[in-house]
């Protein structure tokens, strides 16, 4: 990879087979930080050979948000594009500064704030080297020291040929040995991402993916700008998360069978085990699913209440 400018220093940082560059640029004209009348620059980079083709160094944050897209969602300091290039389908997430008053008001509420796209970057690569199937990103470039204003963006490849399970799901076009499967798979990757000290923190359904019309399909994690990443997952956002999940399948006819399925295999241990030993931690993400449920509709659905899920 050609880097334009001379001025660069490069540090690598390999992280099994995922290489993250990040590119530390000093600027006399452009300042974000000035300490002692010194003005300098900072940006960090990682692009993808593949697609390094499509941008120059100039304005690179400005090159990114002026390309035509569809827009999925536009907030006051994100905006997610899905554009295509050269027959390549991408998103584009884009931060603008969340301000000192989210900051602020995360810190009290004990939780680390997400000031940009770094953190889904770093979640990526770290579901990579887990094994965990998620989108692949092919550029991120984050501009500026302030945690309030500083400006960020990271690209991936499109999912192609997948639905999430959420669609999946409502079209009712789901047999009984693909619901096996999947409760199998969902659980394996929860419990593999909290014994490695990953929280999604939006553990739904719908940031699923599953490929369709393949022999042998893979199930995709999207949505990772929120995890958080940790030597150790607490118990608290375990339950957040396991919760999340069950609040997701409320409104689908699933069984008992179902649900115990997802529990052996997130648990490690046997059904006889896990309902003894961590009765308390099935009994709370019960409790967080009901609570998220019952904000939205006036009594939980039946399928719930008869199979006796409570008992948990």
């Amino acid at each position: 990879m050609v880097y334009p400018s001379p001025r660069m220093r490069i540090f690598t940082v390999c992280l099994r087979e995922q290489q993250i560059i990040f590119v530390v640029i000093q600027r006399n004209l452009k300042c974000y930080l000035k300490i002692k009348g010194c003005e300098r620059a900072v940006r960090r980079l990682y692009i993808d050979p593949e697609v390094s083709r499509l941008f120059n160094d100039q304005n690179l944050f400005e090159q990114i948000t002026k390309f035509d897209g569809k827009v999925f969602r536009s907030l006051e300091n994100r905006r997610t594009t899905r554009i295509e290039k050269d027959g390549q389908k991408f998103f584009i997430k884009c931060h603008f500064g969340v301000g000192w008053r989210e900051i602020f008001k995360n810190l009290l509420q004990l939780r680390w704030p997400v000031v940009g796209a770094e953190n889904e970057f770093r979640a990526l690569a770290k579901l990579k080297c887990l094994g965990i199937s998620s989108p692949t990103p092919v550029l991120f470039v984050s501009e500026g020291l302030n945690p309030a204003s500083k400006r960020s963006c990271i690209i991936t490849k499109a999912l192609e040929g997948t639905k999430s399970l959420e669609e999946l799901f409502e079209s009712r076009d789901i047999d009984a040995p693909l619901k096996r499967s999947l409760a199998r798979k969902l659980g394996l990757i929860a419990r593999t991402l909290h014994e490695n000290g990953v929280n999604h923190r939006d553990f739904y359904l719908c940031h699923f993916h599953y490929e369709i019309n393949v022999k042998e399909p893979s199930l995709y994690l999207i949505d990772l700008h929120r995890a958080q990443l940790r030597n150790r997952t607490p118990a608290r956002w375990r339950i957040k998360d396991v919760g999340g999940l069950f609040f997701s399948t409320f409104n689908y006819n699933l069984t008992f069978r179902d649900v115990l399925r997802f529990m052996h295999v997130y648990s490690g241990k046997t059904l006889r085990q896990t309902l003894i030993e961590d009765a308390e931690f099935w009994r709370r993400a019960y409790k967080r699913a009901s609570r998220l449920y019952l904000q939205d509709y006036e009594s939980l659905p039946s399928w719930i209440i008869r199979i006796g899920i409570k008992s948990l």
